[in-house]
């Protein structure tokens, strides 16, 4: 069934909020309703109803591949899960952020990255959500140039990014890449030293960026990630980005903003108050009305915590949402179908209590079809074995 009367919600519309309704019919959004009430209907009981997150990077697919470095699992039993876990987090739109280069280290490469995807558009419309692939793609590599055309393939494919590997440049600082070096390989400081400078020396003159622009320009969306400087956003914009993906510093995010790409910061870096690796400040940004879009990078539940916790904050609940849902459907062109309450859209909808520091899940739907529910309000009975343990206490007290 995809036709519904979810009543007496919190509804969070672009520009406002309201207790209300909101009714489905044929998976569409037919009719938004400030102060009605219908006992027929689904009885929200207040909760918060908005429009599904959208999620246009997020790491997760990987950890549910190789929860250890060591330790693969096939990608129907990986996607199955990381699937079910995004709908519980209010997630109904995922751009899983697959990364085609080289690096042994990390289980990555070309070809395992081309047969993972190859693998998702075989998948994708037997799950819960929706699924995209956001593809990442070393501009310094001259071995990806002979894949463009069977990435071009790929249905699921709507999101490139430009994802520079040329050391010490842009996320991790050179010092930081020899720490981790270091440890992971077990080697000296000297030797990760000159292991680094000589592959920054080997990457630093080749810049395929024209050829993927030229082979993703005419219905992609394309962005650059870790911009740290100011030529980093003027190359990415030069080469048809159109959004700047975690920016590590004010300046990169300012330039960003001022050639009129689209900003995303990671929901985590807002929730904790920080960037994981001492790169900008999600607050920072957003004192400087920097940011546009929130994606979970690397942890789901952050995204609605973030809406929780900005809404504690004085932010209203109208730009909060639309960080994480209208945003994002605007950079991608999908606005006219999903990211906002309005008739006459998709019912892609989340329902959550805020009543802690983060989201409680109870319901989602995608294309008005109820794909998720739980029940949070009743609790768990205790087992008759923790009574029993409970007078076991007590008795021995006595």
């Amino acid at each position: 069934m995809n036709t519904h009367l979810l009543t007496n919600a919190r509804i969070v519309t672009p520009t406002e909020n309201f207790i209300g309704t909101v009714e489905i019919e044929n998976g569409i959004i037919t009719s938004v309703l400030k102060d009605k009430y219908y006992a027929e209907g689904i009885d929200l009981k207040e909760q918060w109803l908005i429009p599904g997150c959208i999620d246009i990077h997020t790491d997760y697919l990987e950890k549910e591949l190789y929860p250890r470095a060591s330790a693969a699992f096939p990608l129907p039993f990986a996607l199955h899960f990381m699937d079910a876990r995004a709908a519980a987090c209010g997630i109904t739109t995922v751009f899983s952020a697959v990364s085609f280069s080289d690096n042994e280290g990390k289980n990555r490469s070309i070809t395992s990255a081309l047969e993972l995807s190859k693998q998702i558009d075989e998948t994708r419309h037997s799950l819960l959500v929706r699924h995209f692939l956001h593809a990442r793609i070393d501009p310094n590599s001259n071995g990806i140039l002979e894949y463009l055309d069977q990435l071009r393939t790929l249905e699921s494919l709507y999101l490139v990014v430009y994802n520079d590997q040329v050391p010490g440049q842009r996320q991790f600082t050179m010092e930081q890449q020899i720490e981790m070096r270091v440890k992971g390989l077990g080697i000296t400081v000297e030797e990760a030293e000159k292991l680094l400078i000589e592959k920054a020396e080997r990457l630093k003159n080749i810049n395929n960026r024209k050829q993927i622009e030229e082979a993703f320009k005419d219905k992609y969306i394309i962005g650059s990630h870790d911009d740290t400087t100011i030529e980093h956003v003027e190359e990415g914009k030069f080469y048809g980005a159109t959004l700047s993906e975690m920016p590590t510093t004010l300046a990169a995010a300012r330039k960003a903003k001022e050639l009129g790409l689209w900003v995303c910061l990671g929901a985590p870096n807002y929730y904790r108050g920080g960037s994981h690796c001492g790169n900008l400040s999600c607050w920072e940004a957003m004192d400087e009305d920097l940011v546009d879009v929130l994606c979970s990078d690397y942890h789901f539940p952050t995204m609605l915590a973030s809406v929780v916790k900005m809404i504690g904050d004085g932010i209203s609940p109208s730009k909060a949402v639309n960080m994480v849902s209208l945003n994002a459907a605007k950079l991608l062109n999908f606005d006219t179908e999903i990211g906002s309450i309005e008739v006459g859209k998709k019912a892609d909808i989340v329902v959550f209590d805020n009543e802690k520091s983060f989201a409680s899940v109870s319901h989602v739907f995608v294309d008005g079809i109820y794909k998720y529910h739980a029940d949070y309000l009743h609790g768990v009975k205790p087992l008759q074995a923790e009574k029993k343990a409970e007078w076991d206490v007590l008795n021995t007290g006595l």
